[in-house]
């Protein structure tokens, strides 16, 4: 009977330890005598060993950095350059099988292809073309993983380090470029000011009176503030050289 309790005792331990539990986000990919079965879904599972092994493959996305490295752009700029890279994996058996280590083998060759496509491009596309880039990049990688059972979702240029002089190059640039419109807007308001002035011109022109009111509009405004400041309308002017060619006119007269 000892026999046959000590029996029974060394199938549960051998139970218990073949037991598998898998996760809602796992799969199993199971391997009997060294040769691929199957893969499991998440819940109970069991595994009988030594004959029978089992991998455990997350579905879930993951976030992988794509270190910082030097690239040398298309007009022979030299910037440091991250990026972020999204991945997960949609098929278990080739990311056990096909390759040893998925997610090391997706960041190697995640450098590379960023290095490849970024030295691609000028310094002003890499700026302005970022998406572009990014989904270029995206598929190249794509393009090798999907072999190893991973997909890529997203990649990201998160970061470009510019040299300093560049940098400068760059503000002055910019600086260069805002003091040109300032100017264009400038001249254009003062083309704008010279049509309504002429406008106005032609107005007084045709009715003498308006030209008689705006000097008068224009005694009120300063007389408002409190200043010595004397105004001789043109009109008086024009009335003081009158008399005074009268005068001159009844002077040789006598």
């Amino acid at each position: 009977m000892e026999w046959a309790y000590g029996f029974l005792l060394a199938v549960v331990i051998y139970l218990l330890v073949s037991i598998r539990i898998l996760r809602q986000y796992e799969r199993g990919v199971v391997f009997l005598l060294g040769k691929f079965t199957g893969v499991r879904n998440p819940g109970f599972n069991l595994i009988f060993v030594p004959f029978q092994s089992m991998e455990r493959v997350s579905l879930r996305t993951v976030t992988m950095q794509i270190q910082s490295q030097k690239i040398i752009t298309k007009d022979n700029v030299s910037i440091d350059i991250a990026a972020v890279a999204y991945y997960k994996v949609t098929d278990p058996e080739k990311s056990v099988i096909q390759i040893e280590d998925v997610q090391n083998a997706t960041n190697q060759i995640s450098q590379t292809t960023v290095r490849n496509v970024v030295g691609q491009f000028s310094l002003d596309e890499l700026l302005s073309q970022t998406p572009k880039i990014n989904e270029q990049i995206k598929t190249m990688i794509d393009a090798h993983t999907e072999p190893w059972g991973a997909q890529v979702t997203a990649v990201e240029i998160k970061d470009i380090a510019l040299p300093d002089n560049m940098q400068r190059a760059m503000a002055k640039e910019a600086e260069a470029e805002r003091e040109r419109r300032a100017k264009i807007v400038a001249a254009e308001g003062e083309f704008q000011a010279a049509q309504r002035l002429g406008e106005a011109a032609d107005v007084m022109q045709a009715h003498p009176v308006a030209l008689q009111l705006r000097t008068l509009q224009t005694m009120a405004e300063i007389s408002v503030e409190k200043n010595s400041t004397i105004i001789f309308p043109a009109q008086f002017m024009t009335t003081v050289e009158e008399a005074f060619r009268t005068l001159r006119k009844d002077s040789h007269s006598k």
